[in-house]
C-alpha cells in the first residue's frame, strides 16, 4: 500500500464521509505545486478553490504568520486587537465600506450579511424579511446561506429551509422585478457565479440590480467570496462594473488559506448590529488577520494584482484559443474572468479532471460538465502553458 492509499484508509475509518477527495494525500506545498504523500508533484490550477491567492508557502504570509504567533493567538472580541483593526483599516481604504465584520467562512460572512439586511430593515420599522438570490448561486451550507444557494441538490434532506427566499434566473431582471416585494429586505448575487458554473454577470446586469433595490428600498449585497482579492482582474469583481453594493462579503482568498471572513457595509446599515446582535468567537483572530493583512498588502503594493490581470487575460486567451481548436464538440464554451475560468464540455467534467490529475495538473468542476481553473494570483505564463497543453492532450484523448 502507497502512502496516498495508507492516508485514505485511515481517514476513511475516522472522518464523516461527507467529502469525495481525489485519491492523493497532499503534504507539502511550494508556489503553484502541490507534492502528495508519494512525492509526486502537481500543478495546482484549483488553488484550494480559489483561496490560495499567493500560492503555497508564501514567503510573506509565512513571515507573517510566524511573527504573530510569537505575540497572540486568540483573545476573542471581548478585547480589541491591532492585527483585527489593521486589517479593517486597509479593506476600508481599498473598497466602499466603512465598516467590517470579521468571522471565519464565506458561509458565515454571508449570513452575517442576510442578518444585517433583516435587521437594519427590522430598526426602521419595515415588515421585510424577503430575500432575492439566484438560481446556480452559491452562499453556503449553514441553514440561511443554503437557503439562499439556488441549486436544490444542496438542500435535499435539510428541509424546511428559511421562509422568505426567493429564486430569479441569473441575469433575468425582469424575473427579480417579478419577485420584489414590500416585505423585500435584500437581493444578493455573486458577480460572477462560481460554483453555479463561472458564469460572469451579463453586462448591465448588476447596474439593474442596482436600480432595483433603490427603488424597491432593499439592500444589495454582493457575494465575493470567491471572486474577490484580485480573483477576476481588480481587488474586487464588482469594481469593473462601476456598480457600488450595500454590503460585499469576503473570504477564501483572504487569508491566503487561514480561514477567514469578512463582511463590509456601510456604516448606517453597520449600526444595525449593535452588541448583543450578532458575534464570532474566533472572528478577526490575530493569527488570520495578521495573515490577511499580509495577503492584501502583496495584492495592493507587491505588485501581485497587476501580475494577476496580465496572468488572467492570458489564461482567457489561451482559453478561447483551445476552445476554437478542438470545436463545440469537445468544448461548447471557454468563458469567465481574470484567474478564474472555465470550459463547458459536452460530457461529465470528473473523468477530465482524473485524466489531468494523472498528468499532474489539478483542475476542479464547477457543476456536472464544467471544468474550473482558479490557480494562485502568482502562477507564471510558463505555468499556463503547461496547465492548458496538459488539459487540451486530455481532452483531444477522449
Amino acid at each position: 500500500m502507497n502512502g496516498n492509499d495508507a492516508v485514505a484508509q485511515q481517514a476513511g475509518e475516522v472522518l464523516v464521509g461527507n467529502y469525495r477527495p481525489q485519491p492523493i494525500t497532499i503534504v507539502r506545498g511550494e508556489g503553484c505545486h502541490l507534492f502528495d504523500a508519494e512525492g509526486r508533484r502537481y500543478l495546482d490550477l484549483m488553488g484550494g478553490i480559489a483561496t490560495a491567492a499567493l500560492g503555497h508557502c508564501h514567503p510573506k504570509l509565512t513571515a507573517a504568520l510566524e511573527a504573530q504567533a510569537h505575540q497572540l493567538w486568540h483573545v476573542s472580541n471581548l478585547y480589541t486587537t491591532r492585527p483585527q483593526v489593521e486589517l479593517a483599516q486597509r479593506i476600508v481604504q481599498h473598497c466602499f465600506a466603512e465598516r467590517v465584520f470579521f468571522c471565519n467562512s464565506g458561509a458565515e460572512a454571508n449570513e452575517a450579511a442576510l442578518k444585517l439586511a433583516r435587521r437594519w430593515q427590522r430598526d426602521r420599522g419595515e415588515d421585510r424579511f424577503e430575500i432575492i438570490a439566484f438560481e446556480g448561486g452559491f452562499h453556503g451550507r449553514t441553514l440561511f446561506t443554503l437557503s439562499a444557494t439556488g441549486t436544490p441538490a444542496y438542500w435535499q434532506g435539510f428541509e424546511p429551509l428559511v421562509p422568505g427566499i426567493y429564486h430569479a434566473r441569473y441575469g433575468d431582471v425582469t424575473g427579480v422585478e417579478a419577485l420584489l416585494s414590500e416585505h423585500t429586505a435584500a437581493i444578493i448575487v455573486e458577480p460572477v457565479q462560481g460554483e453555479g458554473g463561472v458564469r460572469p454577470a451579463p453586462r448591465g446586469f448588476l447596474s439593474e440590480l442596482r436600480r432595483l433595490a433603490d427603488e424597491n428600498g432593499c439592500l444589495l449585497i454582493f457575494d465575493e467570496v470567491q471572486t474577490g482579492l484580485g480573483r477576476t482582474g481588480p481587488l474586487f469583481a464588482h469594481q469593473s462594473s462601476d456598480v457600488t453594493p450595500d454590503v460585499m462579503t469576503l473570504a477564501k482568498a483572504l487569508g491566503g488559506g487561514i480561514p477567514i471572513g469578512a463582511m463590509c457595509t456601510r456604516e448606517r446599515f453597520a449600526r444595525a448590529l449593535v452588541p448583543g446582535t450578532h458575534a464570532s468567537t474566533f472572528g478577526g483572530n490575530p493569527l488570520a488577520a495578521a495573515c490577511a493583512s499580509a495577503v492584501l498588502d502583496e495584492l495592493t503594493q507587491g505588485g501581485v494584482l497587476a501580475h494577476a490581470q496580465q496572468m488572467g487575460e492570458y489564461l482567457g486567451k489561451r482559453l478561447a484559443e483551445l476552445a476554437a481548436r478542438l470545436g463545440t464538440e469537445r468544448v461548447s464554451e471557454a468563458r469567465g474572468a481574470g484567474l478564474l475560468r472555465a470550459l463547458e464540455l459536452p460530457g461529465p467534467a470528473a473523468t477530465i479532471v482524473d485524466r489531468c490529475r494523472e498528468r499532474g495538473v489539478l483542475v476542479i468542476q464547477a457543476g456536472p460538465n464544467v471544468l474550473r481553473l482558479a490557480p494562485p494570483l502568482v502562477i507564471t505564463s510558463e505555468q499556463i502553458d503547461e496547465g492548458v497543453e496538459t488539459i487540451e492532450s486530455v481532452l483531444t484523448a477522449q
